[in-house]
């Protein structure tokens, strides 16, 4: 079957060129001396915690993204349309609707599949722990992965979202493009003011940099959008944000805070 040369083109390619994009606009922030007191860890730590290069990540990112693309053309090749007149779009709040029924569909396939490479020590060792070596993440390391971690967390989760939802290649492209922009910011390393997805969204900087902490290596395995799993399986880490003495800010457990409290009473 033939792959449709604008929706499905857009679905595929639209969210890699967001990813690096938005990876982008953090990048320069990252430069702004400024905007230190946000960072959720500090640069010192970041050189002396994460143990791969940025280079490396580029390189990780860009196989994953490859991945990313055969699956998907393959996929729009055999569910496409051979008339090329493409799907209709269905009305407003259907529309609404499979955005959300996508984002559920989303976080359950993916709690739990990056729930089990924790659990399971030989996917974790020579699977899941390439992620973590990223120890402070950032913004284009959002999806530094394992290539088979990859495939199965984020492109079959994406087109599970995708078929089970019943989108059509046109809606795909804004779900993908909100999906990427949600997932870098989670890695983003910052907790600035004002960010909407930060209102929205309690899947955030804050409380993924615990999970890439060693005292949360298991909590907090909800991604990209919802913290539901977490609370419903006793997975969920509470935090707070807190101002550090040598300046900037932090998220601590509270657990932690409360422990340290009661040492100094």
């Amino acid at each position: 079957m033939a792959i449709g040369v604008s929706d499905e083109l857009l679905g595929t390619f639209v969210p890699i060129v967001v990813y690096w994009l938005y990876s982008g606009l953090y990048i320069a922030l990252d430069g702004l001396e400024r905007l230190d007191g946000y960072r959720l860890h500090s640069r010192e730590e970041a050189a002396a915690k994460n143990v791969v290069s940025r280079g490396t990540v580029v390189r990780g990112v860009l196989v994953q993204q490859a991945f990313q693309v055969a699956v998907s053309l393959t996929l729009f090749a055999v569910i496409g349309d051979e008339s090329g007149t493409g799907q209709k779009q269905p009305p407003a709040l259907v529309i609404v609707l499979q955005f959300i029924a996508a984002m559920i569909i989303m976080d359950t396939w993916q709690y739990f599949m990056h729930r089990y490479m924790h659990i399971n020590k030989f996917l974790y060792k020579h699977i899941h722990s390439k992620h973590h070596t990223l120890v402070v993440p950032y913004s284009f390391g959002a999806l530094y992965n394992h290539p088979l971690e990859g495939l199965i967390l984020d492109t079959i989760g994406g087109a599970l979202s995708f078929l089970l939802s019943c989108m059509t290649p046109r809606t795909s492209i804004f779900f993908f493009s909100f999906a990427t922009i949600k997932t870098v910011d989670d890695h983003c390393g910052l907790w600035l003011p004002g960010n909407i997805l930060h209102v929205l969204f309690n899947n955030n900087s804050a409380y993924h940099d615990i999970h890439h902490q060693l005292y949360g290596n298991k909590y907090n395995f909800s991604q990209p959008f919802f913290v539901i799993w977490d609370k419903i399986l006793g997975t969920y880490m509470p935090y707070s944000i807190e101002h550090r003495k040598v300046g900037g800010i932090e998220s601590r457990p509270v657990k932690l805070k409360l422990a340290e409290e009661a040492k100094t009473d």
